[in-house]
């Protein structure tokens, strides 16, 4: 989780399109969404969010392979404040790992 989130920023995500798909709407929240073919619109705190998201080649390490999708944050309308809010509860909901 970051301290600051510029108003576009880009993020390699360890995960399928459908994994994407089947958590970006819980991780969105209460907020509207208009999704279509790899993009989404969402309506935030009197401002926007435009996701765009592309497959990328799987990220190989010795025997293991991660799925690798390419994601595009650009916010709109929003301060800076309104736009930590609302990604440390996304990062938050979309953070995996093991303990």
């Amino acid at each position: 989780m970051l301290s600051f989130y510029s108003e576009q920023f880009e993020r390699d995500m360890g995960c399928t399109a459908a994994d994407w798909l089947r958590w970006l709407p819980a991780a969105l929240g209460d907020h509207p969404c208009s999704m279509n073919d790899g993009a989404a619109r969402v309506q935030l705190d009197g401002g926007a969010l435009q996701l765009s998201w592309r497959v990328e080649a799987p990220l190989r390490i010795a025997l293991v392979r991660m799925p690798r999708l390419h994601v595009e944050f650009v916010f709109t309308g929003l301060d800076d404040v309104a736009r930590h809010r609302f990604m440390t509860r996304f990062d938050l909901y979309l953070q995996r790992g093991g303990g």
